[in-house]
This record gives structure tokens, C-alpha cells and sequence, in this order.
């Protein structure tokens, strides 16, 4: 797109928004701070790299398709990560999961992992200027074939993976003392039961006495922050989840974690973004992964809907944009990933400038009033306002490309790089 129309776009934008007493220019300022932790798993369909040609298995989860060019080695994931952070305007993190450590074809199973292992992530990242948030990887894994890890009854497999919480804890808090930013280890589980449980009691008391004793070393706060995510079912565990929101709710209030809000983890019906206020009062931070379940948590690429804009603007409205984390958490292998990356980051950008170009104080003004047509109507106006015009102008001053014209870039890298991996 040519710049000097999108600068006439952007100068009538401004003018625009500037009549509801929205300044466009602090808009993008402040959302050039949002930083969104990029899923490293988009890359390789949530493989890792502890044993050659990595398949996820277990676990609840499930990638889909076969589209090529995936990420196969280290060095493959980097080369896609930096062409898609070259098409993103602001600057970004990325979030790692345990297995996609470096272990220079020895085996080093996950009670022995060490910041070695990551260093060269840790060193990759320094160089591109981002931060590293982490995850422990309980799934894909002899010791979770049951279906449990943390909240199960076999003691042995239970030590196990409370040795892996602890490590990856360890692992974290070193990224983010040589980074120089706080690296967000986020912890989930899969453990549950396909059908209907008799014990769900002794299950939670499981998982709560393991996080006791994971959470048990200090670490400063600006080297580590921990999360903890819940899950409604998944597969396998249909009928009973140990990690229920209730439980990382009350354990992450009590205890002082980040709970880590993933809109596709709840009922079909559950707004998260309602979520965000009432949580706010109770925990200092919170982290969020951004997908789009379809029907249920089935983690596809996340678009600029509804659902993604109501949690944008509650985090807005609260002014809680440095209390809450955005990362984004879903797997597609049935299209280009790069692009896959692409839409879905710059959709979440695009939800946090919709809600910052928002005339908040006016809608207030009106609520308070009780004047609700005027409210709802100024809400549907601004659904039609250019902002689309405002973050092509975004892009055009980061020199990333403007619109539509990203496609034909990645679908040159397409040629050029990933469909000679095939």
C-alpha cells in the first residue's frame, strides 16, 4: 500500500476519533507497550525436540493437519520466529514450552532439565531484543500415560513431576535475570478423568500439596513471575478436571500467583473478558492466552471477534494494561504457520487499539447518566470508525508491511524457505 495513502487515511482517522476527544497518537503510543509472548509451539505443531521427530501426544491436546513447511530443527523455529516478528509492528516475547529445549541429541528427561539447556534461547533472545516466558511441558510423556502428574496417586510418577515444576521454575527465573525482564512461567496440567471420578477430593489435595512444594523456593519478582491456568475438559478428561478454575482461583489468591485466563478453557458461553475486573481486585497480575475455540478449546487462529475484543477493552477500561500479560496459545498445521502467526498477533493488536481508541470517559458519562440509548448507540458508531486506518499507520512507522500486503511476503518465504523443508 502506497504511503502516502495511508497517511491521508491515518490524518482522517485522527480527525475522526479526535471529535469524540479519542487522541489517536497516545493510542498507538500506548499500545506500542503491549508486548505479546508469541506460543513457540505454533511453529512445529507442539512436537519439541527431546527425541527426533517429536510427535504431541496425550495430554488433552491435539494439533491438526499437515500443511508443510513445519519447523523441524532449533535453527528452523528461530529462522520462522524472526520472519514473523519482521511482519508485526510493535515488539514481542515468546513464550517456551519444557521440551523445546536444546539437548544436542542426548536424552535429559524432564526431572533433569537445567538453564543450560536453554541458554541458547536465552542467548537467541537477548539478540532479538525480546523476552522469554516459560512453561513446564506435562504431557507427551511415559509418566503422564495415566492421565495424571501432579494431582495423581502413583507417588513415584507424582515425585517426578514435582522435581519438572521445580526445575522449570529454576529455568525461568534464570531468563529473566539475564534478560533483564520477569520470564512468566505459566503452569497447567492435564490431569483428570474421561469418566465419571468417586475421589475427585483426594485429586485436588494432591495438586495442591505438590504446588506447595514447587512454589516452595523464592525467587525474586523481577527475574520471575508464576501463573497458574486452568482447564473446563479436555480429551480425557471429559468429566473431571483437578485444575478446575475454582481451584487455581482460590490457590492463586491465596498464594499470591498470576492466574492465567485462556478464553478457550471455559464454557462456550463464559465471557472471559467479565472475568478480568472481578480478578484484578483480588491478584496483582494476570496473564492471558489468546485462541479461538470453536464449539470448544480446539485453539484455532485467533481472529478480531467479539470475544477478543471484550477482553481488550475490560484490561482498557480497568487501566490495567501493565497488570496483565498477553500471549497468545493455539496450533493450527492446517495452513501456513507463519501466517498463522501473523493474523493471530496482529488480531490481538487490533483489539487492544479498538479498545484504546475507545471515547471511555464519554460512555461513562452516559452510564452514569443513565442514559442508555446514547451508550449503546456511541458503541455501534465506533464499530464503523477507521481503525483500520490507524493501525496501517502503526505498521507503515514500525516498516513492517501495511494491510494485505504481508500475504505476499509469506507467501514468498513459503517458496523460498518452506516448502524446501518438505
Amino acid at each position: 500500500m502506497k504511503k502516502e495513502k495511508v497517511l491521508q487515511a491515518y490524518d482522517d482517522a485522527r480527525k475522526q476519533y479526535a471529535a469524540l476527544g479519542v487522541d489517536t497518537d497516545e493510542a498507538l503510543r500506548r499500545l506500542d507497550s503491549i508486548r505479546i509472548s508469541l506460543h513457540c509451539w505454533q511453529t512445529d505443531d507442539v512436537g519439541g525436540f527431546e527425541t527426533p521427530d517429536a510427535i504431541l501426544s496425550g495430554g488433552g491436546i491435539q494439533a491438526t493437519g499437515n500443511y508443510p513447511g513445519k519447523a523441524r530443527t532449533i535453527s528452523q523455529m528461530r529462522q520462522d520466529l524472526e520472519k514473523v516478528m519482521s511482519l508485526l509492528p510493535g515488539q514481542q516475547r515468546l513464550s517456551l514450552h519444557a521440551i523445546y529445549g536444546e539437548f544436542g541429541g542426548s536424552k535429559a528427561d524432564r526431572d533433569s532439565l537445567t538453564p543450560e539447556h536453554f541458554q541458547g534461547w536465552t542467548d537467541w533472545a537477548k539478540s532479538q531484543g525480546i523476552g522469554l516466558d516459560f512453561n513446564p511441558t506435562f504431557f507427551s510423556h511415559p509418566m503422564a500415560e495415566d492421565g495424571f502428574t501432579l494431582a495423581g496417586k502413583n507417588e513415584k510418577h507424582r515425585r517426578f513431576w514435582i522435581e519438572h515444576g521445580k526445575r522449570c521454575r529454576g529455568i525461568a527465573a534464570e531468563m529473566g535475570r539475564q534478560l533483564g525482564t520477569p520470564c512468566i512461567n505459566n503452569l497447567w496440567i492435564p490431569d483428570g478423568s474421561k469418566d465419571i471420578p468417586v475421589d475427585r477430593s483426594t485429586h485436588r489435595a494432591l495438586l495442591k500439596e505438590s504446588l506447595d512444594e514447587i512454589f516452595s523456593e523464592e525467587f525474586p519478582a523481577e527475574y520471575l513471575r508464576d501463573s497458574l491456568e486452568s482447564k473446563l475438559f479436555g480429551i480425557g478428561s471429559e468429566s473431571m478436571v483437578v485444575g478446575s478454575a475454582e481451584f487455581y482461583m482460590g490457590y492463586a489468591i491465596r498464594n499470591n500467583k498470576l492466574i492465567t485466563l485462556d478464553n478457550g478453557h471455559y464454557h462456550p458461553t463464559e465471557q472471559v473478558g467479565d472475568k478480568i475486573s472481578s480478578l484484578l481486585l483480588y491478584v496483582d497480575e494476570l496473564m492471558l492466552h489468546m485462541t479461538r475455540g470453536v464449539r470448544w478449546d480446539s485453539d484455532h487462529v485467533v481472529i478480531f471477534n467479539d470475544e477478543i475484543q471484550l477482553i481488550a477493552q475490560e484490561i482498557v477500561r480497568c487501566n490495567a494494561l501493565e497488570r496483565v500479560h498477553v500471549g497468545l496459545d493455539y496450533f493450527d498445521a492446517s495452513m501456513n504457520r507463519i501466517g498463522a502467526y501473523v493474523i493471530g498477533t496482529r488480531a490481538a493488536q487490533q483489539a487492544f487499539l479498538y479498545a484504546l481508541l475507545e471515547p471511555t470517559p464519554k460512555l461513562r458519562e452516559y452510564e452514569e447518566a443513565g442514559r442508555n440509548f446514547e451508550r449503546l448507540a456511541l458503541m455501534e458508531v465506533m464499530k464503523t470508525k477507521p481503525l483500520g486506518a490507524v493501525y496501517d499507520y502503526w505498521c507503515l512507522t514500525g516498516n513492517v508491511p501495511v494491510a494485505e500486503d504481508y500475504i505476499a511476503d509469506i507467501q514468498q518465504y513459503e517458496k523460498d524457505v518452506l516448502l524446501k523443508r518438505s
